[in-house]
Formats: structure tokens, sequence, C-alpha cells
């Protein structure tokens, strides 16, 4: 690839640019948080400690994103874990190596960081995105649970 690719943490001003990521219908389906809610986020995520939202840029264009979370431990002699979620790129830019060196950037952070291990998490149905994951190193290590957290049950 011979255009210029930065990577940088975000700022307010990107968010439109990473909510029009976030709408590829591979995502969130084509659907947008509303620009006002995504900055009163941003502003409550900028008081996270270790939380970032990372950015490739190609020649002042937002094509690829990720949010990382380095979290303290009591346990493994307190070494940090991280988190990587909301990962997207640009579908024109697909292809091109983006991707892969956006998430290389993102492990150096945690390396840099003294991390002892990074997860993430991926949606069973995302063969092609689980392919993209375990060529980076990542192994599928036992099961990731959820539960939907509607209203809270009437006994």
């Amino acid at each position: 690839m011979d255009v210029s690719l930065v990577f940088r943490e975000a700022v307010k001003a990107d968010l439109p640019a990473v909510l029009r990521l976030y709408a590829q219908p591979d995502l969130d389906d084509g659907q947008m948080l509303p620009l006002s809610k995504a900055e009163a986020l941003f502003d409550r995520l900028g008081r996270y400690p270790n939380y970032t939202l990372r950015l490739a840029v190609v020649q002042g264009q937002v094509v690829g994103v990720f949010s990382l979370l380095i979290m303290d431990n009591l346990a493994h002699l307190g070494a940090p874990s991280a988190v990587i979620e909301d990962v997207a790129v640009d579908s024109q830019w697909q292809g091109q190596g983006i991707g892969r060196k956006l998430m290389h950037y993102g492990l150096q952070i945690c390396r840099d960081h003294g991390c002892y291990k990074v997860s993430l998490s991926s949606h069973l149905k995302r063969d092609r995105a689980h392919a993209f994951y375990e060529s980076l190193g990542f192994d599928r290590h036992g099961y990731s649970f959820q539960v939907p957290l509607g209203p809270t049950p009437q006994p």
C-alpha cells in the first residue's frame, strides 16, 4: 500500500467518521448513534482510565477504528489485561492490510502497557473476522457468555 497510513487516538471531531464506520451493514446494520449522544458518550469514556478509541487514518480520512480498554488486575501478579472491541475498517479500504496494521498497532499498545493478554469478541456468524483474528495469533479460548439486560424482572 503506497498511501500514508497514520495511527492515532481519536478526538471528538472524529466522531462523525467513526459513526459512519460503525453504521456499516456488517456491524450495526446501517444504524447510527445520533452524534449528540455519541459526543456525550465520548466525553464520559474519556474519564475512564486507560480507555481509548484508536484510529487508522489515510490522507486525513478515518478508515479504521477500535476501542481499547486496559484493565489493572490483582490476579496475574498485577499484570494488566486488555480488551479490544468495536473493530471496523471502511469496506472500501478492506483487503489492503489496514485492519492487520491497525490490530498490530493495538497489540503493541498492550505490550507497552505490560498486558499479559488481549481479549476480543466477535459474533459467531462473522467467519471472515474469525479467520482474520486467528491469522493475527488470536486463539479461540473458552467460551464467551453474555446475558441481555433488559428491565429487572419482577418476582
